[in-house]
């Protein structure tokens, strides 16, 4: 397989669904991993494993509506992989082996055949201390956005998942690209004082246009560099329910179509009406309780 990801919207070809099968029992509160689970099981409203195959076949059959290729991993009994964005990613013809957090560290076994399907020089593993999730790596062709935790008490979020050793390495990597590093505001259990990815603060659609939500970042300075770069017109700003909805983590086929959820009415309006794209809305309310929404799900491959 020929990797290529040079953006968030480039028309997709190939993608790795997570894996919504065998979930196992709900996790206890010390035992979630991101405010949004923990909100959820504090208020047991945790998901139901049929309701997210349900949402999960919905996207398929999305993805698949548009001729991509859809890749999946292996099932690991009673184990959450729902999401996939996190266990690696692509930028350029490079494949990044993330380093996720403890809890995870057994689900990139699940992706060995996908990985196969990769030159192994092509392949990227990380030193173990540097630290980095696809959640918070956003490609944008000359642009590396990623999302970053500065604090001293970076090892003390779990929230916290991409460090500044690994953004070193990126450079290192990848010398032509600009990487603009961006602190989030981190909480492990209040998902309205928190972001865990960067991808839930921002997200770049179409060709030149983005979603994001302002108070996410710890330096205003951060929300005000991607608005230089976007234009103020060109970007859909959110309010801080709809963060805790999850609205900037939808996904695109490409820059003319979006995959979102249906709840996101004003959004998805707005995407239709005022850009003029193309909006496939599929239910995925019960996914969103874990954390995570449609990027999240997602590992693209090769965008054209």
């Amino acid at each position: 397989m020929r990797l290529n990801i040079k953006n968030e919207t480039g028309r997709l070809k190939s993608v790795v669904l997570g894996q919504p099968n065998s979930l196992g029992p709900v996790p206890t509160l010390e035992e979630s991993y991101d405010a949004k689970s923990y909100y959820s099981i504090e208020h047991n409203i945790y998901p139901k494993e049929v309701d997210i195959i349900n949402e999960m076949n919905a996207f398929e059959a999305v993805l698949k509506k548009y001729d991509v290729e859809v890749l999946r991993p292996s099932i690991i009994k009673d184990y959450n992989q729902v999401f996939s964005r996190d266990v690696a990613f692509v930028i350029d013809d490079k494949m990044i082996i993330s380093n996720v957090i403890a809890d995870r560290a057994d689900e990139q076994e699940a992706y060995k055949s996908v990985f196969e399907k990769v030159a192994w020089r092509k392949i990227i593993n990380l030193p173990e201390t540097a630290h980095i999730e696809g959640g918070d790596v956003i490609v944008w062709n000359d642009f590396l956005f990623i999302g970053t935790c500065f604090s001293e008490d970076y090892r003390n979020y779990k929230t916290a998942r991409t460090n500044e050793y690994a953004i070193e390495i990126l450079k290192e990597y990848f010398p032509k690209k600009r990487i603009i590093d961006l602190e989030l505001k981190k909480n492990d259990k209040v998902p309205f004082e928190g972001i865990l990815h960067l991808d839930c603060t921002f997200n770049p659609i179409g060709e030149d246009k983005c979603i994001i939500y302002k108070n996410g970042f710890v330096d205003e300075s951060d929300y005000r560099l991607i608005i230089d770069i976007f234009g103020e017109e060109n970007c859909f700003h959110i309010n801080d329910d709809e963060m805790f909805e999850m609205f900037p983590n939808i996904f695109s086929i490409s820059p003319e179509i979006v995959v979102s959820d249906k709840a996101f009415t004003r959004m998805n309006n707005h995407l239709r009406n005022e850009w003029g794209m193309t909006v496939e809305e599929i239910p995925y309310r019960e996914i969103s309780k874990m954390g995570g929404l449609l990027r999240c799900s997602t590992m693209p491959l090769v965008r054209e």
